[in-house]
């Protein structure tokens, strides 16, 4: 029996037919490169979906920026809108004692605000001053339209603009709002009267000579 020896035709096991052993190693190198475009197109998705999360929360605090300006708007409504109910119904209260105040005040003129029915008056002018009424209405002052109402008019020499010379009713105001002009008589200048300056005697401004 014979040993053969292997020619040169025989392949070597493990040896894929055609191919040089070194081609081993170009699949892996294939790989490796493709690696970095995958992981490109990773982090491009990643970021769409950041810029779409970031737009979505940007519109959320727009809309609860504004919601927040609303309901503050709403708070100073609200609050407004409840002073001046209150303003208004302190002013119908308030107006419902005016008579008995002017009474008060005549009795007071008269000297008959005396004993017992003097505590009720000063308790109830004490009541109507802290809930916010003042009284307004002074001899001497100037007339003005808003505040004044005119029932009597005259003539005097010792004025220089119309001027209230007497309160025929004092009028009342809570804070800015008048519930009730002051009544009052008024005085105007003398028609083609020239007002004399201070300290001028009657000869000097052409008045009249005495005898």
């Amino acid at each position: 029996m014979t040993e053969e020896t292997p020619g040169f035709d025989d392949k070597p096991e493990g040896t894929p037919s055609g191919k040089p052993a070194d081609d081993k190693g170009a699949a892996p190198a294939e790989e490796a490169g493709a690696a970095p475009a995958g992981e490109e197109l990773v982090e491009v998705g990643l970021q769409a979906q950041l810029d779409q999360a970031q737009a979505a929360l940007n519109e959320r605090t727009a809309d609860l920026q504004r919601l927040q300006a609303e309901y503050q708007n709403y708070r100073r409504r609200v609050e407004r809108d409840r002073v001046q109910v209150k303003e208004v119904a302190t002013a119908n209260l308030l107006s419902e004692l005016l008579p008995t105040l002017d009474d008060i005040g005549r009795a007071r003129d008269h000297g008959e605000l005396v004993g017992g029915f003097k505590s009720v008056a000063e308790s109830l002018e004490t009541v109507v001053a802290k809930m916010g009424l003042q009284q307004f209405g002074k001899e001497g002052e100037p007339f003005d339209p808003l505040i004044h109402e005119a029932l009597m008019h005259s003539y005097a020499p010792d004025v220089t603009e119309t001027t209230c010379v007497q309160i025929l009713q004092p009028g009342y105001r809570i804070g800015e709002r008048t519930i009730r002009p002051a009544r009052v008589a008024v005085a105007e200048p003398q028609p083609g009267a020239q007002p004399k300056a201070e300290g001028e005697s009657d000869e000097e401004s052409g008045g009249p000579d005495e005898g």
